[in-house]
């Protein structure tokens, strides 16, 4: 993506760049995954008690909380995320098994890939209602065909990459009870995944563009 006349487009070196400015990829995916790296840490060194790992998830959640309040988040973010890792903790003590704190995580991701894969059939692919949003169009975007054609294939990255890839590794590792593999791999699979799957899919993005198109944020009507 370049930029031309003030406006981000799809073609140039900093595509990437834009699209991870525009899901806020980075900050997101590192605030999910500090909560569950401390849950195992807590229950290591608690001696695998559920309860120390809980409330270490919980007390890092709190602190990530404030944290982003006071740097200017939103209040409703930060009480969705905050709840998200009260409520993997409550699963863990009400099913006294270390490994269903990451049950939660398993289960959206789950129906992550299936909402993901619907919108794509259903040609509303949830990738440009995302970035539709974050750019203000509305729905403009999908009377640009070129523009909903390359959404469509650009969510596919997300459905596979992401979404699918987790519920493979996080489901094979919770079902084997592997705690600590399970901590690995929620931070490896976010951050890392998150800045990865960007990247793949706003190149898909600028291929499936045809050339001359001005991108992302000037749709063009049919």
């Amino acid at each position: 993506m370049g930029v031309t006349e003030g406006r981000t487009t799809v073609h140039g070196q900093a595509g990437g760049d834009s699209l991870f400015a525009l899901l806020g990829g980075r900050r997101g995916a590192l605030d999910a995954s500090a909560p569950p790296a401390a849950f195992v840490v807590g229950w290591l060194l608690g001696g695998n008690s559920i309860a120390i790992g809980a409330a270490a998830a919980v007390g890092v959640g709190l602190l990530i909380g404030v944290f982003r309040l006071v740097r200017g988040g939103k209040v409703g973010a930060v009480l969705v995320s905050l709840a998200a890792v009260c409520a993997a903790a409550l699963i863990a003590l009400y099913t006294g098994r270390a490994q269903d704190f990451f049950l939660l995580q398993l289960l959206l991701n789950g129906a992550s890939a299936l909402a993901w894969a619907a919108s794509i059939v259903l040609r509303w692919p949830l990738l440009g209602v995302v970035v539709g949003f974050a750019l203000g169009q509305k729905n403009r975007w999908r009377r640009d065909p070129a523009l909903l054609r390359a959404y469509g294939r650009a969510s596919w990255v997300w459905v596979l990459g992401q979404y699918l890839l987790r519920v493979l590794v996080y489901g094979a590792l919770w079902w084997a009870g592997e705690v600590v593999a399970l901590g690995v791999a929620r931070v490896a699979l976010s951050w890392p995944l998150v800045a990865a799957v960007i990247a793949v899919s706003a190149w898909v993005l600028r291929k499936a563009l045809p050339e001359g198109h001005p991108g992302l944020r000037s749709p063009q009507s049919s």
